[in-house]
C-alpha cells in the first residue's frame, strides 16, 4: 500500500529576501523552516511576541513636522545557524518601503542557544552578523554596494580609513578627485539623513556642506552611479 506524502515544505528563500549567499562565513540558513512546516510562520510569531498590526509604528518627523510612520507590519522571519556552536537565530527582515533609497533592515532578533537554558553573553550578541546581512541582501536587491564593515563602534571604508557613526552627518572633507573614499561617505551620509527621516536628504547635505543644491546633486548622482546608492525613484525628492 503506498504510503501518504509529506506535505511540500515551505523553503525560507522562496521570496528571494534571504539567501544563502546572503550568510556570513561561519552561518548557514537552512532550506526549510523549523519544524519543517508547511507556511511561513511570521504573522504568528508577530502575534505571539505582540509585534502584529496593532502594535505602535516607531516615528520620524517629515519635512513638515508630521509623524511619518515605519511600518510595523509586514516583516518575515527568518532563521539561520552558526556552523560551529550550533547558536540558532531569528530575524525579522523587513522592506522600507518609503525609505529613500528603500531597503531592508534588521527590526527583531530571537536568539537561542544550542543548549536550552544556556546564558546568552553580550560577547555573543555583539557577534550576531546583522550589519553583514543588512548588507548583503540591500547589495543584491537594490545594487548598495557602498561599505558596512564595522570595527568598533566605526565604519571601516574601502581605503581603510575609519569613521564613527556619529561623525556621518559632519561637512565632507575633499573632492572624489583627492580622496578615494569621497563616494562612499556621499553615500554614508545620504543614508544617514534617509534613515532619520529627512524626506530631501540631497538638500540637507548641501546646507551641511555649504554647497550648492546643484554640487550636492551632482555628488549624489555620482554616488549611484558608482552603485553606491541604489537608482532614484521617479517622483521622490533626495
Amino acid at each position: 500500500m503506498r504510503q501518504p506524502e509529506d506535505p511540500p515544505y515551505a523553503e525560507q528563500d522562496t521570496d528571494d529576501l534571504l539567501t544563502p549567499a546572503d550568510m556570513p562565513p561561519g552561518w548557514h540558513l537552512p532550506t526549510a523552516f523549523p519544524g519543517h512546516r508547511s507556511s511561513d510562520e511570521s504573522a504568528r510569531i508577530d502575534e505571539v511576541l505582540g509585534y502584529d498590526d496593532s502594535a505602535r509604528a516607531a516615528t520620524a518627523p517629515d519635512v513638515d513636522g508630521d509623524a511619518v510612520a515605519n511600518e510595523p507590519a509586514g516583516g518575515l522571519w527568518r532563521y539561520l545557524e552558526h556552523v560551529d556552536s550550533g547558536t540558532r537565530v531569528y530575524l525579522r527582515l523587513q522592506r522600507q518601503a518609503f525609505a529613500v533609497p528603500e531597503e531592508v533592515r534588521i527590526t527583531g532578533v530571537v536568539y537561542l542557544p544550542r543548549v536550552p537554558g544556556d546564558p546568552i553573553t553580550s560577547r555573543l550578541l555583539r557577534e550576531l552578523p546583522t550589519a553583514f546581512i543588512e548588507a548583503s541582501i540591500n547589495k543584491r536587491l537594490f545594487a548598495m554596494k557602498s561599505t558596512q564593515t564595522l570595527a568598533g563602534n566605526k565604519i571601516v571604508l574601502p581605503s581603510g580609513a575609519k569613521i564613527a557613526r556619529r561623525d556621518l552627518l559632519k561637512p565632507l572633507a575633499g573632492t572624489g578627485k583627492t580622496d578615494p573614499d569621497f563616494y562612499e561617505r556621499v553615500a554614508l551620509q545620504h543614508g544617514q539623513l534617509v534613515k532619520q527621516g529627512d524626506r530631501n536628504p540631497t538638500a540637507t547635505m548641501a546646507e551641511i556642506n555649504g554647497v550648492a543644491l546643484t554640487t550636492a546633486q551632482g555628488w549624489v548622482a555620482k554616488t549611484r552611479n558608482r552603485g553606491l546608492l541604489p537608482p532614484g525613484r521617479r517622483g521622490r525628492a533626495g
